[in-house]
């Protein structure tokens, strides 16, 4: 009998330590979703922030080019030829 209670003892001691791992790997678990919700707002805040810059970027160079610039001369003709059809289609829609 005696052989039995040392069993359901080390039985009982083996549940305990599984339960208290449980837990720590529960808590460790909530840390690191915390931890992913942060840093994909960070990224999704870093990726709107590299947005605006492009946005900037582009800009200038266009800036530039209508400024006399002879390097970026084609995609400044592109961008206004791609802004005379934005304007005919406005004119277009605003006419029927």
């Amino acid at each position: 009998m005696s052989e039995l209670v040392k069993i359901v003892d080390s039985l009982e001691n083996k549940v305990s330590k599984l339960l208290h791992q449980l837990q720590m790997l529960q808590h460790a678990n909530e840390k690191l979703k915390e931890e992913l919700v942060s840093t994909r707002n960070q990224m999704h805040l870093t990726e709107k922030v590299v947005f605006e810059w492009e946005q900037k970027y582009n800009s200038l160079k266009l800036a530039n080019s209508m400024l006399g610039s002879n390097t970026n001369k084609t995609e400044a003709k592109l961008k206004i030829n791609t802004l005379i059809r934005e304007l005919d289609h406005c004119i277009s829609q605003l006419a029927e």
